[in-house]
């Protein structure tokens, strides 16, 4: 069972609970940099606990409060336990994600820059091994000052010396009568091989404490680092026994709690969201100007636009407060996952809708397209909640993977449903041009679905395709390049479609037959395509408008 907690919302008795916080129950945290984790009856031989991107002076802090190893063999040999801090040339990129299931970091030299924390339960220690060069690296006993009077310096390494007790058990380190080590290597570390330093490991109540911290000293040493527990002895299947954690991680870099592709979010985001409040109010004062034409789907494009214009904002406050103090604002993150959820629902229902022509080549829908909404409408509820649940658990809880496939997994499959309108509508309208005589009108739609099936396609390429590529090619502090690019073909689907559509005479899309003609082409092709089955007529005006 894994229990995940985010610095940023407060829990209270269940009698205080508003229908509201029924949102905060499924989040159980906010999205922040200040990672609290606890596993208790955890079998997994790695456990990927977290990736930063840091800069000079950035530092990460480590406090590992329990660990209570199942259990442990009679043999003189302790348990293969630890962390391993690996730093990558892309932060999508785990450093053992390639290699033999059974093959344990710790056990492996690697001439990689690694660098490796072994428990050794037996001596109460904790061995730090260094691999390659890392020179200005800087690894020490226990946690920074929380108000350091040089910020980003590192302090002297330390060998903490456990305390005993008068009963004979080794409590927990006390920082402050730590020992240097002096042997076991200087503040500027050495280039080669590995270089070892010790520290103190806590022992109370059959559970192990100890805290250290990591500082990067260089611009040699900045990257994307990537923190991880392993449990060697559970990498044999059939011999996994269970254990409980217990960890904090804060990652800071000079100018905030943001890792390095997270820093230029905030104005990004910012940014685009005046990007979408113009185009939302651009198109409104179209629809305004050309009333006649306008049409309720419109208003849905309109709708869409400033609920996404909102969206990013919150987002990017949300990215503020993080950088400041390590976690959001409850009630602002909140809002992020309720706006992003509806943003998320209204675009594709929008696609759909349109791809399928309602309101435009006719105005109700067939009994198959309304099939396709019963089916993409669950799936963005499911593809929201598996967001909400992603950005607010840690990435070491046990179900933290399985919601990952299910985001990806889903998200593809209304990508792929909201095709078949558009498809459908391109078949209806090759049969229409062939059985009336607007065959010049009729054209003139079908090439314009066309052009917006084509559109639908690069859309769905470049924001989940093209974009993960670019996430691992570029790298560490340009990863932001990834949100630019799915922001910036959004914002320019949205310009294409309204372009398109919009509500102009000269439109082809809104160029309707007149209703007598109306009537005899939809009776012949409805009965030919098979489109009648569950359509209802609908009262127009004498222009041949939907009475509204």
């Amino acid at each position: 069972m894994a229990v995940s907690e985010r610095r940023g919302l407060g829990r209270g008795s269940p009698t205080e609970w508003r229908p509201w916080l029924l949102l905060l129950l499924l989040l159980g945290g906010s999205s922040g940099r200040i990672h609290r984790l606890t596993l208790t009856g955890e079998k997994r031989a790695d456990i990927q606990l977290n990736s930063f991107g840091f800069y000079t002076n950035g530092s990460l802090e480590v406090d590992l409060s329990l660990l209570r190893l199942g259990c442990q063999n009679t043999e003189e040999k302790a348990p293969l336990v630890g962390f391993s801090l690996t730093r990558v040339r892309s932060g999508s990129i785990r450093s053992y994600s390639n290699r033999d299931s059974h093959e344990c970091p710790l056990r492996k030299n690697s001439s990689s820059l690694l660098v490796l924390f072994l428990i050794n339960t037996k001596d109460l220690q904790v061995q730090v091994r260094k691999y390659g060069e890392q020179k200005k690296l800087f690894i020490s006993a226990g946690l920074l000052p929380e108000s350091p009077s040089e910020p980003g310096l590192p302090k002297s390494e330390h060998m903490v010396t456990p305390k005993v007790d008068h009963a004979g058990t080794t409590a927990a380190p006390d920082k402050a009568k730590s020992k240097p080590t002096g042997s076991q290597g200087d503040r500027q570390g050495v280039s080669g091989k590995d270089q070892e330093l010790v520290l103190g490991l806590g022992h109370l109540n059959n559970s192990y404490n100890f805290s250290f911290h990591v500082v990067i000293g260089s611009r040699a040493e900045e990257g994307q680092y990537n923190l991880n527990f392993h449990n060697c002895d559970n990498s044999v299947p059939g011999r996994e026994q269970p254990f409980d954690i217990t960890v904090m991680i804060r990652e800071k870099n000079p100018e905030g709690y943001l890792s390095a592709a997270e820093i230029p979010l905030f104005k990004l985001y910012m940014v685009m969201s005046a990007c979408f409040l113009g185009a939302g109010i651009f198109w409104v004062s179209i629809l305004c100007k050309n009333t006649y034409n306008v049409f309720k789907i419109h208003w849905l494009m309109a709708a869409l636009t400033f609920t996404k214009s909102v969206s990013l904002l919150f987002h990017s406050i949300n990215y503020y407060f993080i950088n400041s103090q390590g976690h959001p604002i409850e009630g602002l993150a909140v809002m992020h996952y309720i706006t992003h959820l509806l943003k998320g629902a209204l675009l594709f229902i929008t696609i759909a809708l349109i791809g399928s022509g309602w309101a435009f080549v006719k105005y109700v829908l067939s009994d198959k397209e309304k099939k396709i909404f019963g089916i993409v409408i669950p799936l963005q509820v499911l593809a929201n909640v598996a967001y909400i649940v992603i950005e607010s658990r840690e990435e070491g809880a046990s179900d933290y993977g399985i919601w990952k496939e299910i985001l990806f997994l889903v998200d593809l499959m209304c990508c792929g449903t909201i095709l078949f309108p558009v498809v459908w509508s391109i078949r209806h309208l090759q049969d229409a041009s062939g059985t009336d005589g607007k065959v010049a009108v009729n054209l003139a739609k079908l090439k314009l679905f066309r052009h917006y099936y084509v559109m639908v396609i690069c859309y769905i390429y470049f924001t989940r395709i093209i974009a993960i590529l670019l996430r691992v090619v570029v790298p560490f502090q340009w990863q932001w390049l990834y949100q630019l690019l799915v922001e910036g073909s959004t914002l320019a689907f949205f310009v294409l479609t309204g372009y398109k559509f919009q509500p102009a005479r000269d439109n082809p899309y809104l160029q309707l037959p007149q209703e007598d003609e109306e009537e005899m082409q939809m009776e012949q092709v409805m009965t030919d395509s098979g489109f009648r089955e569950g359509l209802s007529k609908v009262n127009k005006t004498a222009s041949g408008r939907e009475l509204l």
